[in-house]
């Protein structure tokens, strides 16, 4: 099969090197996918029967990134002088897999079918023949001839994730591949192949030994390059995948919402997390977690959103998410049931905003921001609107948080106090008061917190000074 694309300069350039060497060069991988379905891709996966070691000698600016899995990664400059990364795999087999994840013995060979033949899909495991092609450096289309032997291109065509051979050998050899199926049917919007999504469900043993770092990172992967993430959660979930790692998640399935929505609390999230903007996926897919646990049977979950929090942060911190991101992901799902006044039919702009100012005083929304942060303020309306959209049956109108975010950006624009450290005065005033270090000077900082939010003029440090002493004397 014939395939003419734009090979960029610097790709031609490590596959001739390679060619005047004498050793063969295939444009193999996602990159390779990307091209076929007409994607320009983003790095470019080459593989040959050259040793490591040689490439190493050959291309003088490269760096071994696997040495015992062959990989080098060759730093080109293109035509301007921009440096690029190009990986260059040698061609290898693999044997003997250990913890569900890596091979214990590695072979170089110089046979491409058996590199190709160890791949997971079959839309991964093709190549471009670069070796025998007219490189001349030229940014043109150019023809090339592309090696299918497990009809990958078929695959494409039809919309199938497919192992390469057969599937339960696959999925035993690697049990991240199971997880890497999930996402890849996510990503491109495929259905899975009966037998690849049965080796699944049978290789589940392997799966459970990858590490939680790894399925973490695949998950984020899915969660972020999909557009509609519900695909392969939906896939994770049937395939026994998603039991693994979010069991939390699979209490949901079926839990009815008797009262506003439309879905059961599995779908609900499902669909939140996919109209959700990628900053706030994750809170979208937690933000009821909870409700399963605070079941009243009457269509109410009272508390959900603080059991929330603690579940999200028990779960980010199973699945090794940085602290910040553990943190801003639990605030949002903590107050993503803040209030905003309803709209009825027919209101005005104006009448919208007299509800606001009467129920979002000054206060309230120095409180409010006090509470959620700052920084966190535009990505929790985010999720509150997602959450709203997500269901047929909610009332909502995009007047009634747009109105909301006005009010809280006209008390955002002025000189607010909205953290201890933004006070005019330190613990060390405090402490010059009298009061013994220890507990008691944080509790008189909260105090004086809370003078400020609602009134901010009363922060210089003389009335804050006052206000402390004034504090002492009742105690």
């Amino acid at each position: 099969m014939k395939i003419s694309f734009v090979l960029p300069f610097y790709v031609q350039k490590v596959a001739r090197i390679l060619a005047k060497e004498g050793y063969k060069c295939y444009l193999v991988g996602g990159a390779l996918r990307d091209v076929v379905v007409d994607v320009v891709p983003e790095d470019y996966d080459l593989a040959t029967d050259a040793k490591p070691e040689t490439m190493l000698k050959i291309f003088p600016k490269s760096v071994s990134t696997g040495a015992q899995f062959g990989m080098v990664t060759a730093l080109v400059p293109d035509q301007h002088g921009e440096v690029h990364e190009v990986q260059v795999t040698t061609f290898r087999s693999e044997e003997n897999y250990v913890d569900g994840r890596w091979p214990s013995k590695v072979v170089f060979i110089d046979d491409l079918d058996k590199d190709l033949g160890r791949r997971d899909f079959t839309f991964n495991a093709m190549a471009l023949d670069l070796t025998s092609a007219s490189l001349d450096g030229s940014e043109v289309p150019k023809e090339f001839d592309l090696y299918d032997p497990f009809d990958g291109v078929r695959d494409l065509g039809l919309g199938i994730v497919r192992a390469v051979g057969t599937p339960i050998e696959r999925f035993k050899e690697d049990g991240l591949r199971a997880f890497k199926a999930c996402r890849m049917a996510s990503q491109l919007q495929f259905d899975m192949e009966r037998d690849t999504f049965n080796a699944i469900k049978e290789a589940l043993p392997i799966a459970r030994m990858v590490s939680m770092e790894r399925i973490r990172d695949e998950f984020v992967k899915m969660l972020m390059n999909s557009p509609k993430p519900s695909l392969g959660i939906e896939l994770m979930r049937k395939t026994g995948l998603l039991e693994i790692f979010l069991p939390e998640l699979v209490e949901a399935y079926g839990v009815e919402q008797k009262l506003y929505h439309a879905d059961d609390v599995y779908w609900h999230a499902l669909k939140t997390c996919d109209i959700a903007p990628d900053r706030v996926k994750l809170a979208a897919l937690f933000h009821d977690i909870a409700k399963p646990r605070k079941d009243m049977g009457d269509g109410r979950f009272y508390g959900h959103d603080a059991e929330g929090e603690k579940m999200t942060r028990e779960i980010m911190k199973r699945m090794k998410f940085s602290k910040s991101e553990i943190e801003r992901t639990a605030t949002l799902v903590r107050n993503h049931m803040f209030f905003f006044p309803h709209v009825e039919e027919g209101m005005t702009s104006e009448e919208i905003e007299k509800i606001n100012e009467k129920a979002w005083s000054d206060g309230a929304v120095r409180r409010f921001i006090s509470r959620v942060g700052e920084e966190n303020i535009d990505d929790l309306f985010q999720l509150r609107i997602a959450d709203a959209a997500s269901n047929p049956r909610t009332a909502f109108e995009s007047r009634e948080i747009e109105h909301l975010q006005r009010r809280i950006s006209e008390v955002r624009e002025k000189d607010m106090a909205l953290k201890i450290t933004d006070l005019a005065i330190t613990g060390e005033d405090v402490i010059a008061l009298g009061v013994p270090r220890g507990p008691e000077v944080g509790k008189i900082l909260d105090y004086l917190l809370e003078q400020v939010l609602e009134d901010p003029l009363v922060n210089t440090k003389d009335k804050l000074i006052d206000l402390a002493k004034e504090y002492v004397s009742k105690k």
